[in-house]
């Protein structure tokens, strides 16, 4: 993993951040499959989009 990864994952825990969003942007950035249909929440795919694009623009609508 490249640093910007790093340190984006930080800034969303210190942001508090939902789990399930920074799961889903984590998978997002390293192109990962997504989770069962059954298991994607809003705020999932959310953090899945905003990881394949590398930002976190959405973060702000799921903290915990």
């Amino acid at each position: 993993m490249d640093n910007e990864y790093f340190t984006k994952v930080t800034e969303l825990e210190e942001m508090n951040v939902s789990d399930e969003y920074i799961i889903g942007w984590q998978e997002g950035y390293q192109s990962s499959p997504k989770v069962e249909e059954q298991r994607v929440t809003d705020a999932y795919e959310a953090g899945y989009e905003d990881g394949e694009n590398k930002n976190i623009d959405n973060a702000a609508n799921f903290k915990k």
